[in-house]
């Protein structure tokens, strides 16, 4: 069946990358279905969601969390694991009891990153957006006290020396006793059921591709992580493409179920969703 092109979009990240880029470069069988693909920040494709600018996306699971009544999330392609949480870190000790007067930089108010803050200290009240990109050279202008990292930022902090406070991901872990949901690849309920099970075996054999033939597909990866050497590419693909990606598991579902319960009993902050 020839369907228009399915508006793809996920971020420049490893992980992402590394997933889509035998589907993106037609390495695999994509059953004649064709794509448009974008890449932007999770903050921005957590919004291109919300605004229904895509079919498919990679977004955080505290977005799906209020996307879920039109978009179905995929089997394949989610962002689970075990020590690979967002980092709250700072150039400076602080504890707990400072948080709540500490002006913290957060990669998005609808990221899981932000849902794991509040989970860990409910009364954070001075929060700034920006890029994950941007949190840590605010953190060395002394722009903000503390910043929660995400992505590769996690490999490389120390080297600008800056400390860790918490590992919001393993608050989780020893709170629930899951893997941690950070992200997942979500697709329109406006396309209809077959299609929506083709994309979800396209992006599998993709994974699985990747992970059988790293190789072919890391100069995809390497266009799109320019600043990154493959010592810490590497790292990074390793530590959030794993079997929850290929396919969620009972734990995996329970975590995101987890996750999403957590999100809905958090008052929601003006505009984060």
């Amino acid at each position: 069946m020839n369907i228009p092109p399915i508006r793809v979009a996920f971020s420049t990240c490893p992980n992402d990358t590394f997933m889509f880029a035998a589907w993106a470069n037609n390495l695999i069988d994509t059953e004649n279905i064709e794509i448009d693909i974008t890449l932007a920040d999770i903050k921005e494709l957590n919004q291109m969601a919300r605004f229904d600018q895509v079919d498919v996306c990679k977004v955080s699971f505290f977005a799906y969390a209020f996307l879920r009544h039109k978009y179905v999330l995929l089997d394949s392609g989610s962002a689970l694991g075990h020590g690979c949480g967002p980092l709250l870190i700072s150039y400076k000790p602080i504890t707990i009891d400072e948080l709540p007067f500490s002006t913290i930089a957060i990669p998005g108010l609808d990221t899981t990153a932000n849902l794991l803050l509040q989970n860990y200290c409910q009364y954070v009240a001075h929060k700034r957006v920006m890029l994950f990109s941007d949190i840590i050279p605010a953190l060395n202008r002394r722009e903000v006290d503390a910043g929660v990292i995400i992505h590769e930022s996690r490999f490389v902090y120390q080297e600008h020396g800056l400390y860790p406070i918490v590992d919001l991901g393993d608050f989780w872990e020893k709170q629930t006793g899951l893997p941690i949901p950070l992200g997942g690849i979500i697709a329109s309920k406006r396309l209809d059921s077959e299609t929506v099970e083709q994309l979800n075996r396209i992006l599998r054999r993709s994974i699985e591709y990747a992970l059988e033939n790293p190789e072919k597909v890391m100069p995809y990866v390497r266009q799109y992580a320019q600043e990154m050497d493959d010592e810490v590419i590497k790292a990074h693909i390793e530590l959030y493409v794993n079997q929850s990606t290929i396919s969620l598991d009972d734990r995996g579902q329970e975590a995101v179920k987890q996750l999403i319960e957590m999100a809905d009993s958090f008052t929601l902050i003006a505009g984060a969703i």
